[in-house]
């Protein structure tokens, strides 16, 4: 469990499987950029028991409130076998908890905890042109534009343009740093 300012970013119980399978599957509260992409929940259920969706090349955690309340979660995988590092996404989980910089805090945390557990030169972000607030937090995370892959992915029926963000061990500050800007 990692302690910030106004949240917490912890991995997954098995008490919080139900909850989190619900939430993460309501499409009314996943915003216009996320996948419509649904996994059963036998499936779901699954990888938690073999992984506890915390491994070498895959990792979620919660962000929850201090007082435990789920409000979304932030995960690393490896998206290119060749490249130097791990893709990171996060979702909050409702409308209601987006824009109060919840999504801003996690990510410095965890780009910084991602850069001291492992040996890593570079996160990437890679996000819709037109997702206009993800952009926002990636840069006020120290991330940097690179470019525009063109129809880089399928999403709702169509291909769409995304945008590449990175960040370097040497641009992020260390965890301790980041926890002690409380």
């Amino acid at each position: 469990m990692i302690e910030g300012k106004n949240l917490v970013l912890r991995t997954i119980r098995e008490e919080d499987i139900a909850e989190l399978y619900n939430l993460t599957s309501n499409l009314n509260e996943r915003g216009e950029f996320l996948t419509l992409h649904l996994i059963s929940q036998t499936d779901f259920q699954k990888k938690f028991k073999e992984t506890g969706f915390w491994d070498e090349e895959h990792g979620k955690m919660l962000i929850t409130n201090k007082e435990g309340k789920l409000l979304g979660d932030i995960v690393y995988f490896k998206n290119d076998r060749y490249m130097p590092g791990y893709e990171i996404g996060y979702q909050i989980y409702k409308k209601e908890d987006m824009g109060k910089g919840i999504t801003s805090e996690a990510l410095r945390i965890f780009s910084s905890y991602l850069f001291d557990l492992k040996p890593i030169e570079r996160l990437e972000i890679v996000l819709n042109v037109n997702n206009i607030g993800s952009r926002k937090v990636a840069e006020k995370c120290g991330y940097i534009f690179e470019g525009v892959k063109r129809k880089g992915i399928f999403s709702r029926g169509v291909y769409q343009d995304v945008q590449l963000f990175s960040l370097l061990r040497e641009e992020c500050p260390s965890l301790k740093d980041v926890l002690n800007d409380k």
